[in-house]
């Protein structure tokens, strides 16, 4: 984490204007990436860059999402885990992998099972993607600290 603030207080007001919309509309491209152009990568490439954003321009004040890198390896690992999960929940169900109309699930129609199924994938991603980002931003920062 950067330990000195990088901007003043124009960037500051900028930053708490288009932070909340951003982590807003990443919720937004992740949850509507199913039926539209979006999805998990881009929704944790957006919610990665609102939380480098905060690093940056706020310095250690910056309270958003304060990790470790070993923690943000296990964070990443867990959205990976969770994009694994949704296929092996739909082999243990009795279907093909992926199938997600074989999710141990009770829901009466199919669609609701496929949005389901690929909501678990798209929110692994997001998961995998953000922190992956986040590690890669706290490695550069501390080697350039070194």
């Amino acid at each position: 984490m950067m330990k000195d603030p990088f901007g003043g207080m124009l960037l500051n007001i900028a930053f708490r204007l288009l932070v909340p919309f951003s982590l807003v509309y990443a919720v937004y491209v992740l949850i509507l990436g199913e039926s539209s152009p979006g999805g998990g990568f881009q929704a944790g490439v957006v919610m990665g860059f609102g939380i480098i954003l905060a690093r940056l321009i706020l310095g250690e004040d910056a309270k958003i999402f304060n990790v470790r890198i070993g923690t943000s390896l296990v964070l990443a690992g867990c959205g990976t885990f969770i994009y694994a999960l949704a296929g092996w929940l739909t082999l243990v169900g009795g279907g093909k992998f992926l199938d997600y109309s074989f999710l141990p699930v009770s829901m009466e129609a199919t669609h609701e099972l496929h949005a389901l199924g690929i909501l678990m994938i798209e929110t692994g991603v997001t998961i995998c993607v953000m922190m992956t980002i986040l590690n890669i931003m706290d490695a550069v920062v501390r080697r350039s600290e070194d």
